[in-house]
Order: C-alpha cells, then sequence, then structure tokens
C-alpha cells in the first residue's frame, strides 16, 4: 500500500510499505477513505523526531471500511463505515470505565512512562503504524471504531477522530458556562472548532492568533479576535474583560509556541544530536516552549480555568507556580478522550443544519502523494492552511 512515512527532520514522503495485517482476533483492517493532517503531526515533523525511525507511517485522523476483522470481532461487519479514535482503547479497564480512554491500562506505553497507545505518534506512543495511508489496522475493532452511517460525507464525521472530541473536552474542562468569557490562545484546526462549540453554548469568545486568515475565519463566526503581533495582548484581553481577565483560557497551541526564543533553540540542538543523546534529554532534561501557557496564565481571571488541549512534551518546564497559586487557578489538561465524548458530537455532525460547520471545515482536500507539500504548507501557514484532509 501507499503511506506517508517520516524518513527524518523536517522529511516526510509518501511510499509504498507493506499492507497491515491481522494480529489479534480483535484487530480489524480499515480502507482508509478520509484521513486529516492534525497540528500535533507537525510535533513529529521537527522537535519529537528522537522518538521516530525512517519508514514509520504518520497520522492519526482516519476513517473508512472495514474490509477485514479478525475472528473475535462481533460489533462490525465487512464494509462498515467508521471513524477511528486517534488513541488506542480497550474500553474495560479502570481508566476506560472512569471515561479516560487515553490513559487505558491495556495499552499504556509503560516503557517511556506514557499514557494509552496512539496511532501514527512515535516510540513514546507505542510506535503503532498511523492513517495517513490507504489501509490501517485497528486494535481492539469490538471498542474503539466509531460507526457511521452511510450517506452524509467523510467531512461530517472525520473530525471525530480527534478534532471535534480535542476541542469539545477543551471547552469542557474550561467550565465555562452561557454568557461568561472564554479566551483560545491559537485559532487552528482545534481552537476554531472550540470557539464553534462554544458560541453554540451562548459563550462569549475571545480569539488571540498571529495568522491572518486564521482571525479573519475566526471572526467571520462571531469570535472577537486580537492579533498577538499587534501589541499587548494580555491588555488587549483586561481591556475587553472589565479588568478582570477571562473567566476561562483554552491553550490550543502548546509546545511550539511563537515568542519562546530560548526553548524554541534548545529543541533544534537537541534534534541534531545522536538518538543515544538526545532521548534521555527529551525525556528528563527538555524544555516547551511556553508563550502560549504563560499568557493564558495572565489573560485568566483570578479564580478561573486554564484548559490546556495543546500538546506539552517538555521535563523541566519553568512555570509560574507563584502566579498560579496566587491566583487561584484550576488547571485542567490532556489528550482527548475521544469516546467519552462521541455521544454527545454525533447529533451534531448528523444534524441537516450542520451547526458546526463540519462539511466546510476543511480548507485544503489533497492526494495523499500531495502530503509532504501539505506538511511544509501546513507548518510554514501558507496558503490559509488551517485544516487539511487528505484522500488516499
Amino acid at each position: 500500500m501507499r503511506a506517508l512515512t517520516w524518513q527524518g527532520k523536517q522529511k516526510v514522503s509518501v511510499e509504498t510499505v507493506p499492507d497491515p495485517k491481522i494480529q489479534q482476533p480483535d484487530d480489524i483492517i480499515i480502507e482508509v477513505t478520509t484521513t486529516g493532517l492534525c497540528g500535533s503531526d507537525l510535533h513529529l515533523y521537527d522537535p519529537l523526531g528522537p522518538f521516530l525511525h525512517p519508514g514509520d507511517v504518520l497520522g492519526h485522523e482516519p476513517m473508512g471500511r472495514v474490509v477485514e476483522r479478525g475472528s473475535a470481532v462481533t460489533n462490525l461487519q465487512d464494509g462498515d463505515r467508521v471513524v477511528i479514535p486517534f488513541q488506542i482503547a480497550c474500553g474495560s479497564c479502570f481508566m476506560c470505565t472512569r471515561g479516560l480512554q487515553t490513559q487505558c491500562e491495556v495499552t499504556q506505553v509503560r516503557e517511556f512512562g506514557m499514557g494509552a497507545a496512539l496511532f501514527g505518534f512515535t516510540d513514546l506512543y507505542g510506535a503503532v503504524p498511523g492513517g495517513q495511508a490507504e489501509f490501517l489496522r485497528v486494535p481492539h475493532g469490538n471498542y474503539g471504531p466509531i460507526k457511521v452511517e452511510d450517506g452524509p460525507s467523510d467531512e461530517r464525521f472525520v473530525y471525530l477522530s480527534d478534532v471535534a472530541p480535542t476541542a469539545w473536552q477543551g471547552v469542557e474542562y474550561s467550565g465555562v458556562k452561557a454568557g461568561e468569557t472564554l479566551v483560545i490562545v491559537g485559532l487552528g484546526p482545534i481552537g476554531e472548532m472550540a470557539a464553534r462549540i462554544a458560541l453554540l453554548r451562548d459563550v462569549r469568545v475571545i480569539g488571540v492568533d498571529l495568522v491572518p486568515e486564521r482571525l479573519a475565519r475566526s471572526k467571520s463566526l462571531g469570535v472577537e479576535t486580537i492579533d498577538l503581533t499587534a501589541g499587548d495582548t494580555v491588555a488587549a484581553i483586561l481591556e475587553k474583560t472589565a479588568g478582570r481577565g477571562a473567566d476561562a483560557v483554552m491553550d490550543a497551541v502548546g509546545m511550539e509556541a511563537h515568542g519562546s526564543g530560548v526553548a524554541e533553540a534548545a529543541q533544534k540542538v537537541v534534534g541534531l544530536l545522536p538518538k543515544a543523546l538526545s532521548r534521555p534529554l527529551m525525556i528528563h532534561a527538555s524544555t516547551d516552549r511556553l508563550a502560549a501557557l504563560d499568557l493564558a496564565f495572565k489573560a485568566v481571571r483570578r479564580g478561573g480555568t486554564v484548559s490546556i488541549t495543546g500538546v506539552y512534551a517538555g521535563a523541566q518546564d519553568p512555570i509560574s507556580m507563584q502566579m498560579i497559586f496566587d491566583k487561584q487557578l484550576t488547571l485542567r489538561m490532556g489528550q482527548a478522550n475521544v469516546k467519552r465524548w462521541v455521544d454527545d458530537i454525533l447529533p451534531l455532525a448528523y444534524d441537516d443544519a450542520d451547526p458546526l460547520g463540519l462539511e466546510s471545515f476543511a480548507t485544503h482536500h489533497l492526494t495523499l502523494d500531495e502530503a509532504p507539500q501539505a506538511y511544509e504548507m501546513f507548518q510554514k501557514k501558507q496558503d490559509g492552511a488551517i485544516k487539511v484532509l487528505f484522500k488516499p
């Protein structure tokens, strides 16, 4: 089959790789019909290279049709249309039964002390081949796949793999109610989807970004936008909130925030080292670019909540505990527990009115062969790229 593979720092290519095969009785194989390019994929494109190997298949936002099933799969039939959550979970362990599928005790990557295995996301998360490919093996086929009806376009459902549940959890974790103010730092796919969800709940949304196309698109939805490059962003938020700050702030940027020069330089130096040196440094001494998180702490009101959906991987991140403690802040964070939120989101996907604007959410629809150019375009924020979907 053809698949998008990691070949080195900022280098990916579409190659012919072996077709996936059933390995466990509850595995399924799907033929991928649509798969997304995620902001988290850019972490693999650059800073997390020490945990990848040339030929690793990337991608964790797929959907498609079942073409093969293991002998123990009873919930699906060949031909069923399914969306695949980005994490791999069993559905029956202590964590899964508490709605914490990203902490699944069956698929936890204990070698590195990490949570549930993820599709297409480095040794740290199980080194499971990803979904930017023609076919995908899906473990725990009786639990993970989300079966959806035939008829509506893939665009109505593919975001259930990651974008919609991640944004939904981010808004849920923020605790904002109708009439309250939520600041979203970063208006990429997750930030914009979170804005759509919050607006649907009659929450006032202030969005911060530095990409003109992202600011313009969110503004057209009803978001009050602030250009990060236009001046003192915290002062602008305080002015919009009677000097108090937002009831909650959602960080939808994460470890590669702009404006974190020292950490960025350190990441680049570590990335150039041999794996025998870079891996221990990243596990025990790494730091993230924290400009977005620092902005969130400063922009939220006292007693407010900071909801973190942007991915962080630093082991020695310096954050201001003085500020967090003094402001009496609540922090909630983590990878999205997809299956926990599916029942809330599916009715919106099926709604003919398309209240989340799923049909038109993607800015680019490309072939898998165009994926290498798409990675570069998305990283450099070119051509108005906000959400890219591939059709293998």
